[in-house]
């Protein structure tokens, strides 16, 4: 058996996630085709790409602060809001001694 190595950026991917990756693959990258096969709008489809995009920039960039990516991953799967989102990770920041304003 084959020992299979996860990218860092997958790690934090949800099943469903992984599944709209393959389809999109599978489809040649056409969101066209991925919105006929998941039976929603192009615009759907788009939104849950831009989504799944940040999810993956967020896990590139945050590899070294694991608390701040785990905030703005509720944040994008609607978990808490934005504006709460921006004050725990300010927070964390203050904590830590970096007083840095969050993007």
């Amino acid at each position: 058996m084959a020992l299979e190595i996860v990218p860092e950026w997958m790690v934090n991917l949800e099943d469903e996630d992984v599944a709209f990756i393959k389809n999109f693959i599978l489809a040649s990258g056409s969101l066209k085709e991925v919105a006929h096969q998941y039976g929603v709008t192009y615009p759907t489809v788009r939104l849950r790409l831009d989504r799944l995009i940040q999810k993956i920039q967020i896990s590139e960039e945050t590899a070294k602060e694991p608390y701040i990516g785990l905030i703005k991953r509720l944040a994008i799967n609607e978990k808490i809001d934005f504006e709460t989102a921006k004050v725990l990770i300010t927070e964390y920041k203050k904590s830590k001694g970096g007083e840095q304003e969050c993007q």
